[in-house]
């Protein structure tokens, strides 16, 4: 497996894979090769049965298929998406049959597109979590916040649930599947929990006006929907381990670091 972009979800990815006996190469900080080394990634794709993407939009453009589309002939190709492409659905479901590029998602959607055209298996992702990244983290730094948006819920996945994930399109045919868990669920309810589990005091309820959050993630609040899961679990069969952030921060809070 060649992975292009050896981040957070990747590296849990890479290391699943080696447990299972792959060799793994990737670009990356923590990788083995450079991403603007050419030569050295050709040589690599080269000796790669697979390939995966995390490397997210640059500008309007993807930053792997602008480089290297024409070498990538491989049998079979991943690329980890968002479920951003599906904009607000105002708490709606969606599905993978859902259309795309509504919302402020729109050179992502492109991208997803674009692998899929190239006969990908794209995994869309929500929210992400895990160990050294999640709720506890954010309730402990006293970074957390509870934002007054009643009626606003969200999707998440743990992890290693994305590992798992990947590991089970390995013998997927191309297409679309979302990884998410089982409970959509407001981002207060899990601060909530964050801060029980913690002992501590969860952070007071504010206007979203006055929580003071970056253009980024007063973005995140402008969008609300549930995303299903029941095409991962049917054609991969694939479940996840954590079914809702309850169970996802108990796993994070064993491996948290005060």
């Amino acid at each position: 497996m060649f992975i292009f972009g050896l981040g957070y979800s990747a590296k849990r990815i890479k290391r699943s894979l080696e447990c299972i006996g792959w060799i793994v190469e990737a670009t990356g900080r923590d990788g083995n090769v450079s991403f603007d080394d050419e030569a050295a990634v050709n040589a690599a794709l080269r000796r790669s049965s697979h390939v995966l993407s995390s490397v997210p939009p640059a500008g309007d453009e993807d930053p792997v298929l602008t480089r290297y589309r024409a070498s990538l002939d491989q049998a079979w190709l991943g690329y980890l998406s968002s479920t951003g492409v599906y904009g607000d659905t105002g708490g709606a479901w969606v599905d993978e049959s859902a259309p795309l590029g509504r919302g402020r998602r729109r050179a992502r959607a492109n991208c997803d597109s674009q692998w899929l055209a190239c006969g990908a298996r794209v995994l869309r992702l929500p929210g992400i979590y895990g160990p050294g990244r999640s709720a506890l983290e954010r309730v402990r730094d006293g970074t957390a916040h509870r934002i007054d948006l009643p009626g606003q819920v969200f999707s998440r996945i743990h992890v290693d649930d994305i590992a798992a994930g990947v590991v089970a399109a390995l013998d997927a045919p191309p297409g679309v599947y979302n990884l998410a868990d089982d409970l959509p669920a407001s981002q207060n309810a899990v601060i909530e929990e964050a801060s029980r589990l913690l002992g501590i005091a969860p952070p007071p309820l504010q206007p979203l006006g006055k929580a003071g959050l970056s253009p980024q993630a007063r973005a995140f609040y402008a969008e609300n929907r549930r995303v299903a899961n029941g095409k991962a679990r049917r054609v991969l069969g694939w479940k996840p381990k954590f079914a809702d952030y309850r169970a996802g921060l108990r796993d994070c809070l064993r491996r948290f670091s005060p």
